[in-house]
This record gives structure tokens, C-alpha cells and sequence, in this order.
């Protein structure tokens, strides 16, 4: 009998786990809509980003192409309360973390080597449809930018 109430406890919490993962509108995969978007020549642009549950964490996996025309992957597994996790495939960052400020808003920081070379701001519309991401930093040659790029869920 404990056995089976511990085991209906675990599948009940994992049901819970799964559903909050499911309602978040921040999940999913999210296509870049260049057309609405507004990249500085020579800054990575990130054509498609997707948002998964990887147990008690959140994956972010990255494609795009960088300044000179090269494909980019990168991917980072963590949680949103503001604290680094390592980012691999990344040439630029080694850690970012996420905070998320509600349920349609996080903030980011980029690092490499601890020093922080790239902030951010995500919105999701209210109607989960698309999202805006507002990013400045330094490029590889010492230039600020600032980067407004919107995406479509998928």
C-alpha cells in the first residue's frame, strides 16, 4: 500500500510539472520574422530559438548565423532566477542567466569570462503569438549595439 501511494505522489507531482511547463507562453520554438526585426549589420542573429522542459530545468537551444555569414549553435540549460549556467557552442558567451519578471517578461545577461557582454529583455505578446527581443552589447570589434528582433511561435 505505501508503495503505491508513493508512486501515485510521483506521478501526480511529475503531471504538475509537466502541465506548469505546458501553460508557460514563454515555451516552445520561436522563428525569427526579419521583416519586423531591426539587426545591426555584423551582429549574430538568431533565426530560430526554442524553449523546453529538461526536468527541473528550462533548454534553450539557439541557431542563426553570426557577423561573418557563419551558422551558429549554441545551447544553455538553467533556470530562471538570475543565476550563470554554462553555455556551450558559443564562441562569445561560456555562461547566461535568465530572471524571469512575469509571466511574459524575462531579462538576460550574457557573459564571457565573467564579464558581461551582452543584456537582454524578452517579451511575449499577450496573446502568445510572437515575442520581442531587445538586446544591446559590444560586438567582436568593441562597437555598442542595440538589436530589437521578433519572432513567431511556431
Amino acid at each position: 500500500m505505501k508503495k503505491r501511494t508513493i508512486l501515485a505522489s510521483l506521478v501526480a507531482s511529475f503531471a504538475g510539472f509537466a502541465l506548469c511547463f505546458a501553460s508557460d507562453v514563454i515555451m516552445g520554438t520561436w522563428k525569427l520574422n526579419e521583416a519586423k526585426s531591426k539587426i545591426t549589420p555584423g551582429t549574430t542573429r538568431n533565426n530560430s530559438v526554442v524553449y523546453e522542459a529538461a526536468g527541473y530545468n528550462v533548454k534553450i537551444t539557439v541557431n542563426g548565423i553570426d557577423g561573418e555569414g557563419k551558422p551558429t549553435h549554441s545551447e544553455w540549460t538553467g533556470k530562471f532566477d538570475g543565476k550563470d549556467y554554462p553555455v556551450t557552442g558559443d564562441a562569445t558567451s561560456d555562461a547566461r542567466s535568465y530572471q524571469k519578471i512575469d509571466d511574459h517578461t524575462l531579462d538576460f545577461a550574457v557573459k564571457k569570462g565573467g564579464k558581461v557582454v551582452l543584456t537582454g529583455h524578452v517579451v511575449v505578446a499577450a496573446d502568445g503569438k510572437s515575442r520581442t527581443v531587445t538586446a544591446s552589447g559590444t560586438d567582436a570589434k568593441g562597437n555598442k549595439f542595440t538589436n530589437t528582433a521578433v519572432y513567431d511561435k511556431q
